[in-house]
């Protein structure tokens, strides 16, 4: 069944918005993809896309149109979590909004300790917030650890699904940040995060988080050198 045509507005930078992108390469939807510069975002852009001027949206269906003329025809649609469901919804055979309802329930569980444990704490560390330590985000390292299954390959088994999306676009750039120094954080407190994770007791999470970064849906929408160079410029390097 064809579906509507989708339009992304998208930025490599923002993690948010390659939870999207990942989400569309692992269904093989086709789509427009237009980058939103999000220093100077266009002036069309929140009047007739997202209000919020946030990415990641969609435009979704009406006619065929250029990205930087979307249609009033077309269902605009925002917020990466969201966005990553309908997709799941639109292409339910892929897998990634789990059909069976436990399963999916645990999915959106995992999802939740990603947004309230592990993704703040990864912003407050990077901008050199004196409660993002190490620490801290080790606790967010257990939180998710905590809730992966024995002896499959995901989040909530075999199969990749939306609560693996909603967590590698933020361990892939906090990896970034903490290999290359890349950080308004103490390079201490660097160190320490990278000396903890080496503990036999994160095995199953390094495991995990290694399949994550090996997925091609990720490869494919992952921008190394754009997040090395802005958060760069953003947060300096670690002292």
């Amino acid at each position: 069944m064809p579906h509507e045509q989708i339009t992304l507005y998208t930025a490599k930078i923002c993690p948010y918005a390659q939870r999207t992108e990942i989400a569309l390469a692992e269904v093989g939807a086709p789509f427009k993809r237009y980058e939103i510069d999000l220093g100077n975002k266009p002036e069309w852009y929140a009047p007739k896309v997202n209000p919020a001027s946030k990415v990641p949206a969609i435009a979704y269906g009406g006619p065929d149109v250029p990205p930087e003329n979307p249609s009033p025809e077309s269902t605009k649609l925002a917020e990466s979590l969201i966005l990553v469901e309908f997709i799941g919804d639109l292409y339910p055979s892929s897998g990634i909004v789990p059909a069976d309802p436990v399963l999916r329930a645990k999915a959106r569980f995992f999802i939740e300790v990603v947004s309230t444990k592990f993704s703040p704490n990864f912003m407050k560390f990077a901008s050199g917030n004196p409660e993002g330590t190490h620490t801290v985000l080790l606790a967010g390292v257990d939180a998710i650890q905590d809730l992966l299954p024995d002896g499959v390959k995901y989040a909530v088994n075999d199969q990749y699904t939306i609560a693996d999306i909603a967590l590698a676009p933020f361990w892939a750039r906090l990896n970034v940040m903490v290999q290359k120094g890349i950080g308004a954080y103490k390079d201490e407190e660097r160190k320490s995060f990278l000396k903890a994770l080496e503990d036999p007791k994160y095995a199953k999470f390094n495991g995990y988080v290694q399949r994550l970064l090996a997925r091609q849906s990720f490869k494919s929408t992952f921008h190394e050198d754009v997040v090395a160079e802005v958060f760069t410029k953003r947060f300096g390097l670690a002292k």
